[in-house]
């Protein structure tokens, strides 16, 4: 395999071999275009966004700045939201499913470096594939590292750090993150904490 083809199979790799800087260079390109992009045109702004994902679904709404290595490695689902300056590290491939939420500065990093120095220092570098379900919120602030799943229904705390899998329908928060508990019917009334919705459309 050349250095591309180990790094989308998730072997140690070197990231400037095999057209792999050139591509990182083209991304850029269409990233720096879509941050600098006038707010006003939505048109455009949806345009360029979709010739960076991978894959992309309706009611895409990603504010800038974003950031990414490679882009088409990301897939999102319908009705994703990303709030402000969001970095995704796509070495590895980025799966979102539909109605995920991240908050402002969330950083997806499925890339690493072996941890002796004599390793590390080689040059060689890994990417390790990130899933995340559908119907997730991510608060301000979360990373989440290499390999990790996180599935449906999920919400993570503000400045968590995501270093193992998470289950469906549970709170997770701390550095590193932990379920604290899980979400229930009982969660439906309250908009936040102890305080009820007074509407009845939600």
């Amino acid at each position: 395999m050349n250095h591309k083809e180990r790094m989308l199979a998730g072997l140690p790799y070197k990231a400037w071999m095999d057209g792999l800087a050139e591509e990182q260079l083209a991304n850029k390109k269409k990233i720096r275009e879509y941050n600098l992009c006038p707010p006003e045109e939505k048109e455009r702004i949806d345009e360029i966004m979709r010739s960076i994902l991978g894959k992309a679904g309706s009611n895409l709404n990603i504010l800038p700045p974003f950031h990414c290595d490679y882009g088409k490695n990301i897939e999102v689902g319908n009705n994703f939201m990303s709030n402000f300056n969001c970095t995704i590290l796509d070495v590895g491939k980025v799966t979102i499913g539909d109605n995920v939420m991240f908050g402002p500065n969330v950083s997806i990093i499925t890339a690493g470096h072996p941890i002796h120095p004599d390793s590390r220092n080689s040059g060689y570098e890994y990417g390790i594939p990130i899933t995340i379900g559908d119907s997730v919120w991510i608060g301000a602030n979360v990373v989440v590292n290499p390999g990790v799943t996180i599935g449906h229904n999920v919400v993570i705390g503000s400045g968590s750090v995501v270093t193992k899998d998470l289950p469906d329908n549970v709170i997770a928060v701390g550095n590193p993150c932990r379920v604290l508990r899980t979400i229930t019917e009982e969660d439906r009334p309250y908009y936040y904490k102890d305080r009820k919705f007074d509407v009845e459309d939600y």
